[in-house]
């Protein structure tokens, strides 16, 4: 009897004291993205490997615009990789994409191709592992495919379209409604051309080639000033 009153007394400060996880905001999932492969031909292969990254990172850049997920930052994602030896050229195994995923903390791995046509446009897919399970959650049958497609000059809208297909599609938080269509609706600013250079500053930075870096940066910022990605690159550098 007294075991009884004493469980039923911790029970009681357990359903009373929220978990240190959820006071911390521990709660959220953590969402992690690798770099894209590049699935070009020809010399357009070689023209658009700096995509690879570019299109990672401004994909955690609109998934993080989400207030209910934490994203884990480009750079945290290279140095594990660099520390652990890690390469993720070219296409990358499911194992791997889970293994890479559990280091950095996360609990879903997104993983992505890209490929163009000589009309211009640009094809999306993408893939979501739960870490835990190693298990594809998205896509599934019945639901959001995680392809999207457009004009390769709408760049950054396509970006943005993916983002609300995995945050859609891996039954992530919702995003609210009215950054959603704010997120739309800057997409449409930004030019390709200041995309391109960026993707080609993150080359060059990953390459250890600063200065070619901070040129790059500078010249994406050049082609759309507004460009806060950029922005943030080149005053990591300087």
């Amino acid at each position: 009897m007294k075991f009884a009153k004493v469980f039923a007394l911790f029970a009681a400060v357990a359903l009373a004291v929220p978990s240190v996880v959820a006071a911390q905001g521990g709660g959220k999932p953590t969402v992690a993205v690798l770099d894209f492969y590049n699935g070009a031909i020809g010399s357009a292969n070689a023209e658009l490997a700096p995509l690879s990254k570019g299109t990672a990172d401004l994909l955690i850049g609109e998934l993080a615009a989400n207030p209910g997920i934490r994203v884990v930052e480009r750079d945290q994602i290279m140095k594990v990789l660099e520390e652990q030896k890690l390469s993720v050229d070219g296409r990358v195994e499911n194992e791997t994409a889970v293994k890479i995923g559990k280091l950095v903390g996360a609990h879903y791995m997104v993983t992505g191709t890209f490929v163009t046509d000589r009309s211009g446009r640009m094809r999306f897919a993408a893939r979501v592992f739960n870490t835990e399970t190693s298990l594809i959650v998205f896509p599934t049958a019945g639901g959001p495919t995680g392809v999207v497609n457009g004009k390769i000059d709408n760049f950054m809208e396509l970006v943005v379209q993916l983002a609300a297909e995995l945050n859609s599609g891996a039954k992530l938080p919702d995003i609210p409604a009215r950054v959603g269509e704010a997120r739309k609706e800057a997409a449409k600013k930004v030019p390709y051309e200041a995309i391109a250079l960026y993707s080609k500053g993150l080359a060059a930075k990953d390459a250890g080639n600063k200065q070619e870096a901070v040129t790059l940066f500078q010249k994406s910022l050049a082609k759309f000033p507004e460009f806060e990605k950029a922005s943030a690159e080149l005053k990591k550098l300087q």
